[in-house]
């Protein structure tokens, strides 16, 4: 079923200079995406323990590093962050923070700890921690992805750059009081503190483990790793000192690895396993999705998401404009969405439908077989040239790489596909000049928060363009960055429909430059065990890929 929640915001009287915002309080929820149909009122039960499937194995766990679909659910529940996100919504609510403050210039942001949360290891954490959270995840040396994400943070510059020793703008009170200062107004700032990478971790834990902190992970989340076989499994364990009451339902989830997706449905369907994390094999999801014995175990959902090619800029011939409007009008998006089954719409550009700033008057590049041809004459490849194209090699992906190939073919580019894992696809993406053109399926853009910037600044901002990043097309655009820089300046809500055009002229600007070729817009699909209890809406939350594993419970038999 569909979760709402009552908004009630509390300012003091005789407050000035403070906006105040307790613990009941939270930000307006700007969508909710859970669309199954409504189930009869569950009454959730501790104990129990579920296995979830996936076919490759994880890449990390560390939150200033992992940025897949695969492990950003685990992560959020490893670990705790100032802000959260009520279950199933994309609606913010404090988590480790009691409350917070918000000055009148938007520029200071003061939040109180909860006393008494541990972390896994059994110290408390404090605002200390916080700091060094958040200098660690921006320090260069990490080669966080989501860096970018606190460039609003007043310092962040000099710190970055190795000219101070700390991050000035974050400043710790006392144990439990840590103040933000920011260098403009960020309108996107509580989204930021509901971020994996602004998950707390503890630097003892970090400095022991060193680079093995993501196959070692400690944090303050509802569960902790009890286990991790390389290549076999992940578990799970229930946290018991977890500061949200009566919080994870289960005891222990099992995260198997290295089984296919057709697979992990036939053992779903005996009752083997309890989730299938890599979703319905699209080359059978009608078959699946139309027998009946599936009907009570699938749960739709829609998603803030994008599937896309990239073309790296910053590689021949991609270098040229010309050729990059050329890819893009040789694709045929409605035969990809057709190889889906119907399960997305084509795409013009980087903003999925339903999220703020979304050109709904904006047409992209036609398919246009002839123009393709002649932009490419015009660019100096009459007779086409030679690339590679990297994919995820789980289905649909290679099929639709193939599909891809066959396009360019139509225009006299010979494309090699590598099909790969996705955390080998991910690293090349990440890697200067090496891969040319990547299809993002299995790890296309589902954002991190509701917000047109969040569509920008880790896959198209300068930001992104780094080692390690997740900005494919190495593309960087100064003048969008600070156009970018100043939409975010406008934190007041009066100016929210402003903000949106502004962001919408930025990306509809982007796809004159053409770094990507926007092919659809997917829904979701979870298929998921009868026994697992819990609102429809845990199963597709907007910010949890695949499911909300904190809140789900194993039903009474």
């Amino acid at each position: 079923m569909k979760r709402y929640f009552t908004l009630n915001p509390t300012i003091p009287k005789g407050d000035s200079s403070m906006k105040r915002y307790f613990v009941t309080t939270v930000l307006a929820a700007v969508l909710s995406l859970a669309v199954a149909l409504p189930v009869a009122a569950q009454v959730p039960k501790q104990g129990g323990s579920i296995i979830v499937t996936y076919k490759d194995d994880v890449a990390t766990l560390d939150p200033a590093i992992g940025y897949d679909w695969q492990n950003w659910s685990m992560i959020k529940s490893l670990f705790s962050r100032l802000m959260e996100y009520k279950p199933g919504t994309a609606e913010l609510t404090p988590g480790l923070a009691e409350s917070y403050e918000i000055s009148k210039d938007g520029l200071t942001y003061t939040f109180r700890l909860r006393k008494g949360v541990k972390f896994h290891n059994g110290r408390e954490l404090v605002a200390a921690d916080v700091k060094y959270s958040v200098e660690r995840v921006t320090n260069p040396k990490t080669e966080s992805p989501g860096a970018g994400f606190f460039d609003s943070i007043a310092g962040m510059d000099a710190w970055k750059k190795g000219e101070a020793n700390e991050v000035k703008g974050v400043t710790v009170v006392d144990p439990y009081t840590v103040k933000f200062t920011l260098s403009r107004p960020d309108a996107t700032f509580l989204h930021v503190m509901g971020l994996n990478f602004s998950s707390v971790v503890p630097k003892e834990a970090v400095d022991k483990a060193g680079k093995d902190f993501g196959k070692k992970p400690v944090g303050s989340g509802a569960y902790s790793l009890a286990e991790w076989k390389l290549g076999q499994q992940l578990v799970f364990r229930r946290n018991p000192d977890y500061f949200v009451k009566g919080v994870p339902y289960l005891d222990q989830i099992t995260f198997l690895v290295g089984l296919e997706p057709m697979t992990a449905i036939l053992k779903l369907e005996k009752g083997e396993v309890d989730v299938a994390g890599d979703g319905i094999p699209p080359a059978k999801f009608l078959e699946v999705k139309n027998n009946p014995k599936f009907k009570d175990m699938i749960i739709e959902g829609g998603q803030l998401q994008t599937g896309y090619i990239t073309l790296n800029v910053q590689m021949k011939p991609f270098d040229k404009l010309e050729v990059r409007q050329a890819v893009n009008m040789a694709i045929n998006k409605e035969r990809i969405v057709r190889i889906i089954n119907n399960r997305a719409v084509p795409a013009t550009q980087p903003l999925p439908p339903s999220m703020p700033g979304y050109d709904k008057d904006y047409e992209g590049y036609a398919y246009d077989v002839a123009k393709a041809k002649e932009l490419l004459a015009q660019a100096g490849f009459p007779q086409g040239f030679k690339t590679t194209l990297y994919v995820y090699n789980v289905d649909p992906n290679p099929r639709i790489a193939q599909a891809i190939q066959e396009d360019l073919r139509g225009i006299g580019v010979q494309v090699q596909i590598k099909a790969l894992a996705q955390a080998n696809v991910i690293a090349a993406g990440g890697e200067p000049k090496k891969a040319p053109m990547i299809w993002s399926g299995g790890m296309a853009w589902i954002a991190d928060f509701p917000d047109p910037s969040n569509f920008y600044g880790p896959i198209l901002g300068c930001a992104g363009a780094v080692k390690g990043g997740w900005n494919w097309s190495w593309y960087c655009n100064k003048e969008m960055d600070t156009r970018a820089t100043e939409a975010d300046s406008m934190a007041d809500p009066a100016k929210a429909a402003e903000r949106a055009q502004k962001w919408k002229t930025i990306f509809t600007d982007i796809m004159k430059d053409a770094p990507w070729v926007p092919v659809f817009n997917e829904q979701r699909f979870t298929m998921r065990s009868k026994r697992i209890g819990g609102p429809d809406s845990l199963f597709v939350d907007p910010v949890r890929i695949p499911i909300n594993y904190d809140y789900i419970f194993i039903k009474d038999e």
